[in-house]
């Protein structure tokens, strides 16, 4: 059967429920030519199906558990089989995890065919996951509210009353006294509320995220005393996004300076790379929330890499890997992302470390 007989065969109003599946969908002949693959299967494999007709199943799962006898087996005790959380190596090398099915179609016995299709469970684990991140996160800010509200009341009482002693005092020498309970107390308040996060709403403002990484670039590389080279690869065609430019400024500039100082913990002969790379993504999930485009920006460097032990909990206030670190920069950065309803995220190992920002910009 031609390429054009399977298309004309899947019409309307067939063809509208293929494409609106989630799911990729994958029609095969008998000798395991792909002859379909809906909209979803095209995301899938990053390629368009015009490319894509006509290859064999072994070249479009290139390291599988599932091997095209097994299709063939199927098709042959015409007995569909399900496979969960299957290991896949896909055209463009990327490695992924899938639960496929696989059904025999006999609707011709001159011509059976194979449905494969395959559900991409990396994609629900990653929801489960931030879901997850995003409660704990959540639960840590009403702690920390608590817990801000029973320190701060005190630090007022103190600092008044160093006020009024302060008032009353004609020796400078212990007036000195007073204004260090004084400057300490408005420090220890001023950490505080840095710990709770940013307490002002997102002014949401359309802006152009390169714009953004630029300021922040120059503001870096001006500010850094160590040979750091930061290095641009954008997506040109990203539309502007609805953002709080200010605050977006603030999470960018607590990454890339996490990065310069764990760059400049490296011996000195080895020139520290930081990376600016954005592209965009089409029918991104963020959370419960499904956008037709959404951001990616991700904020690499070839530094040592963040230790195994931090990487789970390095959104959390006060958790830092350096002596004279707050540990409140990503735990702000977080909190803002949080607010823009995009996510944060963190890969690392030694020589390559990815913070990854998710942001709608099209529902």
């Amino acid at each position: 059967m031609s390429m054009n007989a399977v298309a004309a065969n899947i019409s309307s109003p067939y063809q509208r429920v293929l494409d609106g599946l989630n799911s990729a969908v994958l029609l095969f002949s008998a000798d395991l030519g792909l002859r379909y693959i809906n909209p979803a299967g095209e995301m899938l494999f990053e390629v368009s199906a015009r490319h894509l007709l006509g290859q064999s199943y072994e070249q479009l799962f290139s390291k599988t558990s599932i091997s095209a006898d097994n299709l063939k087996q199927v098709l042959k005790t015409v007995h569909p089989v399900t496979q969960h959380e299957v290991s896949v190596s896909l055209l463009s090398a990327k490695n992924i995890t899938l639960n496929m099915s696989i059904s025999p179609l006999l609707d011709s016995k001159d011509d059976p065919e194979i449905l494969l299709e395959c559900h991409q469970v990396d994609h629900l684990i990653r929801i489960t996951r931030d879901e997850k991140r995003a409660e704990d996160q959540q639960a840590t800010q009403e702690i920390l509210r608590g817990l801000a509200h029973e320190v701060k009341n005190p630090l007022g009482g103190l600092r008044g009353s160093a006020q009024l002693l302060q008032r009353q005092l004609d020796n400078d020498t212990l007036k000195e006294y007073t204004r260090v309970i004084i400057d300490e107390a408005d420090r220890l308040s001023l950490l505080v509320d840095r710990m709770i996060g940013p307490a002002k709403k997102p002014k949401i403002c359309e802006a152009n995220v390169h714009e953004i990484l630029e300021h922040v670039r120059q503001l870096v590389l001006a500010d850094s005393t160590h040979k750091i080279n930061i290095i641009r690869d954008y997506d040109p065609s990203i539309p502007d996004l609805k953002t709080d430019p200010g605050q977006l400024i603030q999470v960018i500039l607590n990454i890339t300076r996490n990065a310069v100082q764990a760059l400049a913990a490296q011996a000195p002969e080895q020139i520290g790379h930081i990376i600016y790379r954005t592209r965009i993504l089409r029918n991104f999930t963020i959370g419960n929330c499904r956008h037709r485009l959404a951001l990616l920006l991700e904020i690499e460097d070839n530094g040592p890499g963040i230790p195994d032990n931090l990487q789970k909990k390095i959104f959390f206030p006060m958790v830092t890997g350096r002596a004279e670190g707050t540990g409140l920069g990503l735990s702000i950065a977080q909190s803002i992302i949080q607010q823009h309803h995009g996510l944060l995220e963190c890969n690392s190992k030694p020589d390559k470390t990815i913070f990854t920002i998710n942001l709608p910009i099209s529902t």
